[in-house]
């Protein structure tokens, strides 16, 4: 069993007696407490009212942050032709299709973020199950297959954060960086909640968010009240 650091724990004694009202002093906390020289990430934990188990009550969704993540996306894009120049001239990293899905096929995933035109679907579907339990296989409804290959490619260099339920009806999502600050991990905090409440399932019933938690890398879990509302 692994034992935590002097500053860590020292956090944990901080935290009994902090006085945390709403979303904003639970940020300054974060932001205050945050010990390690790296630039540690700000991550999001949302157990949502939902039965994972139901394909129906899948919550999948992206939404662009109006303050960016702080970390830099490599962007993989699979397009041919007048597309591929459009990803080009919208900063993507990599662009292909049969040479980047044999690498793939090899093992490499060096990317954050994959984009696909409709028409290639069909070739991507050979690295489905190499992509897909990484988060990376481009997905329609986060708005990553598409032909406006230019605007996604943007969104995803500007901040643009995916989202999805793990199987026990829980979204993790990164929201920004320690060096941002309160205010804008606030707006960034903000916008991210906003997105995901729009994304409930109609067959979704009672309390949809029911307990949201912040923690930075190497920082502690506060609680938030999940029915707060602050404008994103």
């Amino acid at each position: 069993m692994s034992k935590h650091g002097k500053k860590h724990l020292s956090s944990i004694e901080k935290l009994d007696t902090a006085k945390i009202t709403n979303w904003k002093s639970a940020l300054d906390f974060v932001v205050k407490s945050a010990h390690t020289k790296f630039d540690e990430s700000v991550d999001a934990h949302i157990n949502l009212g939902i039965d994972a188990s139901k394909g129906e009550q899948t919550v999948r969704g992206s939404v662009l942050l109006p303050n960016g993540t702080g970390k830099k996306m490599r962007v993989l894009v699979f397009a041919k032709g007048e597309y591929e120049e459009q990803a080009k001239k919208a900063g993507a990293d990599f662009i292909g299709v049969e040479d980047l899905i044999t690498k793939i096929e090899g093992g490499w995933c060096d990317f954050e973020a994959a984009v696909a035109t409709p028409d290639l679907m069909g070739a991507v579907g050979r690295v489905a199950k190499i992509l897909g339990p990484r988060g990376l296989l481009p997905n329609k409804k986060v708005g990553t297959v598409t032909f406006d290959i230019a605007s996604i490619v943007s969104d995803l260099k500007k901040g643009r954060v995916s989202f999805r339920n793990d199987k026990a009806g829980l979204v993790h999502a990164p929201f920004g960086k320690v060096s941002f600050g309160t205010e804008k991990l606030l707006e960034n905090l903000a916008t991210l909640m906003q997105a995901v409440r729009t994304s409930k399932p109609p067959t979704s019933k009672g309390k949809f968010v029911k307990k949201v938690t912040i923690s930075s890398t190497m920082g502690v879990g506060i609680a938030l009240n999940p029915d707060e509302v602050t404008q994103g």
